[in-house]
């Protein structure tokens, strides 16, 4: 249940980084690099959210549904 909490808390914060990203894109000036950071962190944050769910998967700590 735990390692579920936290991929989602992951993901809330992946959209924020996302919804960050696009203000610093609309306000922001030409030379700002603020929207890179942003989009940057979001990514990092998606790639270990996904390692997350591998390892979760792999350890037994999950597991995916059968369809």
């Amino acid at each position: 249940m735990l390692i579920k909490l936290v991929v989602l808390a992951l993901m809330l914060v992946v959209l924020g980084s996302l919804a960050s990203g696009l203000m610093f894109m609309l306000r922001d000036d030409a030379g700002s690099d603020r929207a890179v950071k942003a989009l940057t962190l979001r990514i990092g944050l998606s790639v270990a959210a996904f390692l997350l769910l591998l390892l979760g998967a792999w350890m037994g700590w999950i597991e995916p549904n059968s369809v």
